[in-house]
């Protein structure tokens, strides 16, 4: 594992490497047409989740001084609604978008300094146990990320694909 310059990182760069690892792994085999299907018209479809998802990454690279936008982020940000009206980019495209902006985020996260991650990054949530600093806002990324891949999971199964699995494409680097 890369050694990161802050000691705060230990935690939050093994989860990012595993979500990206899980993100490959929870689309694999989905094809573009399921990947719009909705559930009884209740839920987000799966592009929709796979959007949130990379739109994330960006964020987390933008609160952390990458300058990179995401091409989608109108579509996406802050968990925007649904908009049956709106096309929605393809699965394959988000990926590549995905794969593009992850290395660059991931290295963003090594270069990280304790000063940097200490700095306060107001979210908006109000809740007194949480201090609404540049850490806390990586570790709230990665949990809006395992709540998407676990949608997304759920999704694979009602569409009748099969689980999740767990492999490890150790070239495969951020």
């Amino acid at each position: 594992m890369d050694t990161p310059k802050s000691t705060k990182m230990e935690v939050i760069i093994p989860a990012y490497r595993m979500h990206t690892q899980s993100f490959v792994n929870v689309l694999e085999g989905i094809s573009e047409e399921d990947a719009l299907k909705r559930i009884e018209n209740k839920t987000n479809h799966i592009v929709w989740m796979a959007g949130n998802f990379v739109n994330m990454r960006y964020g987390l690279g933008w609160v952390l001084g990458l300058q990179t936008e995401d091409p989608y982020n109108d579509l996406f940000f802050q968990g925007k609604a649904l908009d049956e009206s709106i096309q929605y980019p393809s699965l394959a495209e988000l990926q590549k978008s995905f794969h593009e902006v992850s290395p660059k985020v991931y290295q963003t996260l090594l270069e990280a300094t304790d000063e940097e991650l200490d700095e306060l990054f107001e979210i908006g949530m109000n809740v007194p146990f949480v201090k609404e600093t540049k850490l806390n806002f990586a570790g709230m990324c990665l949990g809006r990320e395992d709540y998407l891949c676990g949608q997304i999971g759920l999704m694979r199964r009602i569409l009748n694909y099969p689980g999740m699995k767990y492999d490890m494409n150790e070239n495969l680097t951020y």
